[in-house]
């Protein structure tokens, strides 16, 4: 058996079947009850879901106050006053920036931007920059994808004689800043989707203010809204869907070198933006100022763009490194004592731009909540970023002790902090207090979300591809998981460090290929014709031409009883089926410790007091079947590693037949005595017996009083009671040892497990019929 590492949760559907799929949407059944689970219940909702229509998409004018911002701004452009768009530092946050400056440019509006430098300003805007702002001609200032937390900074504006407009999507706070205007889909009851990300706002808001709708700017909302992860459903769905295809015949010079520098070539996808694009962007402002990233998708001179798209390039291979480096320190200081406590990692001199990508890599090691933070000593202040697990809300917990941040804002997944240094262990043990009232154990494990099970024989290319209709896949709408049962016909590692693992699986005359990246370590875990759970993605795998389904792996679990066959192999490697923190059992015919840290009997101390394990290791042969069988029966194993060989086989060495006990029991009544001292080697040539073989006759015949034996001399006894071969101890000893190797040892793989399971009533293996005598 094998546990899978996560918690399997599958989408229960109401078994009642609703057939409304019309003759218009034709998918496969499995990709109607996709829907299904997405709420789609008609045709009509199907078909906008499958083709996502622009006219879908709700009116600006729902969102509060934007209509009096857009007032604002024709004003400030009539009379030429100087307009800052203020952005943030991430994808979200540089696109935001990118199409507001656009549309304002679009407008011939006296327009420039200004994105605070992540180390020296921090996040959002900040009192030093609007007074810089105002020193430069500033009159209005436009936020995208921040300000709805600035509540002092909007004071200043104020006070300063510019206006405010705040245009924004993340959790609004306690206050909402005295701003001229806050454009905010949460702060809009009459719009009709609250999910936006800051690109979608201010997209929004240069709609409201070309008076059309801007297809040209599509491509940026698909960048930011992908990159900010918020859900991929109604708007943001409908966006992204028509974003990704402008992304794919983009003319723009800045995204043309990106996606050369990402080497995407044909239909750009969610994972291209996701895994390529998003994180270049973000990392300019995680190293540096992100500056250059707004000039990336600003101008438009193709050479230029090249120059830039490379320089991002070599700033995102450093990003890389930096976050690996601070990812090793921060592991050291993990507490593994406490499984379920926050990890606050905090060190001077970390790279605060890249903490919620270290503080994302442990929550994904170690199943919980995580806070990595950069020590300012100048200022006796940590800053930094957090992430969290499903379970626990970052936002909502975090709000519940706010006196103990300088700063805090984000969402419930993710958030960015100040603090002062002395309110570091107050805030950890705060957090530990909530988590310890929240949280069960449970809630640690990491949850895979199924869509559905499945057999091999469903999974085809037409099967992918309708599959693929559902996509942009993201939040909400997440990329549908599958679970099938199956026993592999290959597994093998591959990959130069053998670190991946690679299934082949077939039903009917359907072939199907698992990979599993990382999964290489459990290879030895796999035993012939076991079933195998898997859940993961299905995809296709092209090379040299040729397109092949397969289903890329998050997690598989092995839940029947498996029986590893390592019979004589001296040699064998056993710790790579230990692990110590099961329940396992060593049976050994001798006390010498085998494996460290694991309890280990001999067969003459089997009992019932002996408790049910995972893994029974047998080392050693018993000297009966019955040993071994109560000894199974008792422990109850999961799993069965045999792992004894033999030396001197008895089953190897041929077992006298009747006729050889004839020909040497002749010999002695016709000669009444041998002595063996002399004789032993002529009757070994005569018969081309081996010494043992004449050994063990005359031990017979000793036992059954057919003879007697003095110093090696064979006397012949007189009239002697007449017994059968079968009451010597000696001759049914050997036979039933020679039985037992055969069965224990010399058996092939199938015919042990079989006869394990004889062993084996608490298990719901089907009883195979005996073979062979087994």
């Amino acid at each position: 058996m094998l546990e899978s590492k996560a918690t399997w949760k599958h989408n229960e559907m109401n078994d009642t079947i609703i057939d409304w799929i019309d003759s218009s949407i034709n998918v496969s059944p499995i990709v109607q009850e996709l829907l299904l689970q997405r709420g789609i219940k008609e045709g009509s909702q199907a078909l906008r879901f499958l083709s996502p229509d622009l006219n879908d998409l709700h009116k600006p004018i729902g969102l509060l106050s934007i209509d009096k911002a857009g007032k604002r701004v024709k004003e400030a452009i009539t009379n030429q006053e100087k307009i800052l768009v203020y952005g943030d530092y991430d994808a979200d946050g540089v696109s935001s920036t990118t199409v507001l400056l656009k549309a304002l440019k679009e407008l011939g509006a006296n327009c420039d931007y200004y994105i605070p430098n992540r180390f020296t300003e921090g996040y959002g805007p900040n009192e030093d920059a609007f007074r810089l702002a105002y020193e430069n001609g500033a009159k209005l200032i436009i936020t995208v994808d921040c300000g709805i937390a600035s509540v002092q900074e909007a004071l200043v504006a104020k006070e300063l004689g510019m206006d405010l407009i705040i245009t924004d999507h993340h959790e609004v706070q306690e206050k909402i800043p005295d701003a001229y205007a806050v454009i905010h889909p949460k702060c809009s009851p009459d719009y009709g989707f609250p999910e936006l990300a800051g690109v979608g706002v201010a997209f929004k808001f240069a709609e409201h203010l070309l008076g059309y709708f801007p297809g040209h700017l599509l491509e940026f909302v698909a960048i930011g809204t992908i990159a900010d992860l918020v859900p991929l459903v109604s708007e943001n769905r409908i966006l992204t869907f028509h974003g990704l295809k402008s992304l794919t015949t983009t003319t723009n010079p800045g995204i043309k070198a990106l996606k050369g520098r990402c080497n995407i070539e044909g239909n750009v996808t969610e994972e291209d933006v996701g895994f390529l694009i998003g994180p270049r962007i973000n990392a300019v402002g995680r190293l540096q100022n992100a500056d250059l990233a707004v000039q990336l998708l600003m101008t438009e001179d193709q050479e230029e763009a090249d120059y830039i798209a490379e320089r991002i390039d070599s700033i995102n291979l450093e990003r890389q490194r930096i976050v690996n480096d601070i990812v090793k320190e921060a592991e050291l200081m993990v507490n593994t004592t406490n499984k379920k406590g926050i990890i606050i990692a905090a060190k001077e001199g970390w790279n605060e731009g890249v903490l919620g990508i270290v503080a994302s890599k442990l929550v994904r090691k170690y199943d919980r909540p995580a806070i990595v933070l950069a020590v300012k000593p100048e200022t006796s202040e940590v800053k930094g970023s957090a992430r969290s697990i499903p379970a626990f809300d970052l936002f909502k917990n975090c709000m519940t002790v706010r006196e103990l941040f300088t700063h805090f804002g984000g969402h419930a997944q993710a958030a960015g902090m100040t603090l002062p240094m002395d309110n570091l262990s107050k805030l950890q043990e705060e957090l530990n207090r909530i988590i310890d009232n929240q949280l069960t154990e449970e809630d640690f494990k990491q949850a895979i979300e199924i869509s559905q099970s499945i057999s091999v024989k469903d999974i085809n290319e037409k099967l992918i591809n309708d599959i693929a209709r559902l996509a942009p896949f993201g939040m909400k709408n997440p990329k549908p998981v599958f679970h099938l049962t199956h026993a592999p016909k290959d597994v093998r590692q591959i990959g130069s460090k053998k670190n991946h693992l690679k299934l082949h699986f077939k039903e009917e005359e359907v072939n199907l290929e698992g990979i599993g990246f990382g999964f290489g370590h459990l290879y030895p875990l796999f035993t012939p014709k076991t079933l195998v759970s898997i859940v993961g993605e299905l995809g296709i795998n092209e090379w040299n031409g040729l397109r092949k389904p397969q289903i890329v792996l998050q997690d598989l679990a092995i839940e029947e009883w498996q029986l590893f066959d390592c019979r004589g192999k001296k040699d064998a490697d056993v710790s790579q089926y230990i692990s110590l923190t099961n329940n396992n059992l060593i049976v050994s015919n001798n006390n010498e410790e085998c494996l460290p840290g694991i309890k280990q009997i001999t067969y003459q101390e089997i009992g019932t007091d002996l408790p049910q394990v995972d893994t029974l290791y047998i080392l050693d042969l018993p000297e009966s079947l019955d040993e071994l069988k109560e000894l199974v029966q008792i422990t109850q194993p999961k799993n069965v590693y045999a792992g004894y060989h033999v030396e001197n086989s008895v089953y190897l060495t041929s077992f006298p037949s009747r006729d050889d006990f004839k020909w040497l029991y002749a010999l002695l009544l016709k000669r009444k005595q041998i002595d063996m001292k002399t004789e032993l080697n002529k009757l070994v040539q005569i018969k081309g017996w081996s010494k043992e073989k004449l050994i063990f006759l005359s031990k017979v015949f000793f036992e059954l009083e057919f003879v007697k034996i003095e110093n090696g001399i064979i006397t012949v006894v007189d009239k002697p009671v007449k017994k059968d071969l079968s009451e010597s101890e000696i001759y049914q000893k050997r036979k039933y040892k020679a039985e037992l190797e055969r069965i224990l040892y010399y058996s092939n793989y199938e015919e042990l497990r079989n006869w394990f399971i004889q062993c084996m009533d608490y298990v719901d293996s089907p009883k195979e019929e005996l073979a062979h005598g087994l």
